[in-house]
């Protein structure tokens, strides 16, 4: 979501800096125009240098799939990154949460609400962006359906829509926020252009591929085991996440938030998928 949403930031004529912790990984952001900084999240110091007089920050929480009981990591990032904004104090600030970050019951998505909580307090104009399900979750299921023409579902039932969206969308509306002015705290609810079950997912790599591809559902009892075989040692948190979904407490609630849609379609992330699985990416 970072680079999606740097593109859409330099598409805009805006100048962007990029806080990274390798910059031989990052060196085609620079050579397309971006500002490297080298700083971990877990320094203050190096943040406030990288925020200070910016027009907005675009923050997220690098991804943890396998968080510490209590969601430990979370609680220090979110602590981080209040303190670093309140020091430097940027124009505005984006932060990239989920959709489910409202839910009551603890799980994976849990570690949003912490750093919502922390930051939320914040002086300066603060966005929370909430998108749905991420369309790209589908790269998991492109070898699967290559070598069995199937999809294996933890989304249960097959024919149960999910809210959807690109991250080609998410750094769209990222972008258009940071150069809004507005005041106080926003919170922004995104997703895909309709909801998107996984009988749709199948259908959608059947046509792109041209060949008969089913989605299957993965027994919720054999998660524990399978998760753990993947080297995940505390897998209770993603399968409370899996259970929100399937069981629709993680869902966009309504209210008084915002609540817009990309227009990318599941079609053309599959194809891009497919494509990059193929000849890699360009």
């Amino acid at each position: 979501m970072g680079g999606a949403t740097a593109r859409a930031l330099l598409d805009a004529g805006k100048k962007v800096c990029g806080v990274v912790r390798d910059r031989a990984r990052a060196a085609h952001w620079e050579k397309a125009g971006v500002e490297l900084v080298v700083a971990d999240v877990s320094d203050a110091n190096a943040l406030i240098e990288a925020f200070r007089g910016s027009e907005g920050v675009f923050a997220m929480m690098p991804p943890n799939y396998d968080p510490l009981p209590e969601f430990p990591e979370a609680r220090a990032f979110g602590a981080t990154l209040k303190s670093a904004l309140e020091a430097a104090g940027p124009g505005r600030v984006v932060y990239l949460s989920t959709i489910g970050a409202d839910a009551s019951e603890s799980n994976i998505l849990t570690q949003h609400t912490i750093i919502e909580q922390a930051i939320g307090s914040s002086s300066m104009p603060l966005a929370i962006l909430r998108p749905g399900w991420f369309m790209e979750n589908c790269s998991w299921d492109v070898g699967p359906v290559r070598e069995r023409g199937v999809v294996p579902s933890f989304l249960q039932p097959l024919d149960k829509p999910v809210p959807m969206v690109a991250t080609q969308d998410i750094g769209k509306v990222a972008a258009k926020i940071l150069q809004e002015e507005w005041s106080g705290r926003r919170i922004v609810e995104l997703e895909g252009p309709k909801g998107v079950t996984p009988n749709e997912i199948a259908a959608t790599f059947a046509r792109v591929l041209g060949k008969p591809v089913r989605a299957e559902i993965v027994p919720h009892e054999s998660w524990e085991a399978l998760f753990k075989s993947q080297g995940v040692k505390n897998p209770m948190p993603r399968i409370r996440m899996l259970d929100g979904f399937n069981e629709g407490w993680i869902n966009f609630k309504g209210g008084p938030e915002e609540r817009l849609r990309g227009s990318v379609t599941l079609e053309e992330v599959i194809r891009d998928l497919v494509t990059r699985e193929l000849f890699g990416s360009i």
